[in-house]
């Protein structure tokens, strides 16, 4: 299991404050990036590497998702 006390989260710019569906992004780990649900912070996080992480947002912006 991964240590992600350090973790400073972030969530998108886009989501809404009225609790709607939204995940959470720490960047700022070594060689990794986490993602957690908003609604369930305690929950668990998934974690990718960050050649990894750059695959998956390069589907999402190339609209493979």
């Amino acid at each position: 299991m991964r240590d992600l006390s350090g973790a400073v989260w972030h969530k998108s710019t886009r989501s809404g404050g009225n609790g709607g569906d939204c995940v959470e992004v720490a960047a700022n780990l070594p060689d990794v990036v986490a993602v957690r649900d908003s609604k369930h912070r305690n929950g668990a996080a998934l974690v990718f590497t960050r050649n990894e992480w750059r695959s998956f947002v390069a589907g999402v912006k190339a609209g493979e998702f």
